[in-house]
């Protein structure tokens, strides 16, 4: 197999869908940077796995922002592809992640509600307290799970899934991701990447109806060892 293919970490696999631990800098669709996507690494592993000739089908159910790790599913499937939609959409999908910030939240677990609005110029979203125009509802719930050293490590939950919606909310609160400059944070990380990693995923099987859990291992770096639990 290419350098490529083997790095890549799959954490389930049947014959509907394939789940893989998403690493920094990796975009999960093509965009106009030309990078080769996730997508495209995950079909070529299938490819060489099965000696499958000709094209590979591979559905994105979802997406992670370039700077992020963690859980992404894709459906091997345009049957599991339609049904994972449908359940994304109907939030049947469970989705935790986990953040490492700076300064620590007034309170050690909450509820945030704001309304975002993307900007597609800057790729940026802005978070109001108030409905305004072209604003989505985003709803969050997170608790702090570990003190480390200099930083707080966050277990959270969304209700909704807007575009950088656990930066930008953490940002409203004053309290940015480690290592997010896009979103107030002091500095960069060496990688360019943030310390916002999607942890576990629990969703029932689409073809199978069996409920899964999965969780993705941490980044190696020395923060992240500090946060095993």
């Amino acid at each position: 197999m290419s350098s490529t293919v083997q790095n890549l970490e799959v954490l389930f696999e049947d014959n509907h869908i394939i789940v893989v631990n998403k690493r920094v800098g990796d975009i999960v669709q093509g965009d106009k940077t030309g990078d080769i996507p996730l997508s495209e690494i995950v079909k070529s592993f299938i490819k060489e796995k099965y000696k499958k000739p000709g094209n590979v089908y591979l559905g994105v159910v979802h997406r992670l922002d370039r700077p992020t790790t963690g859980i992404v599913i894709f459906a091997k499937t345009s049957k599991a592809l339609e049904r994972l939609n449908a359940m994304l959409r109907d939030h049947a999908i469970e989705k935790t992640y986990w953040a490492i910030i700076k300064n620590k939240p007034s309170k050690t677990t909450d509820s945030l509600t704001h309304y975002l609005v993307k900007n597609p110029k800057n790729n940026k979203s802005t978070s109001y307290k108030t409905p305004t125009e072209k604003s989505k509802k985003a709803v969050l719930h997170y608790k702090l799970i570990k003190t480390l050293d200099n930083y707080f490590l966050l277990e959270i939950n969304l209700e909704t899934g807007r575009h950088h919606q656990i930066r930008c909310q953490l940002a409203a609160i004053g309290s940015p991701i480690k290592g997010d400059l896009k979103y107030g944070f002091n500095r960069s990380n060496k990688n360019a990447g943030i310390h916002l990693h999607a942890r576990k995923i629990t969703f029932v099987h689409p073809v199978k109806k069996e409920s899964i859990t999965i969780t993705a291992t941490l980044p190696k770096d020395p923060i992240w060892d500090a946060c095993k639990l």
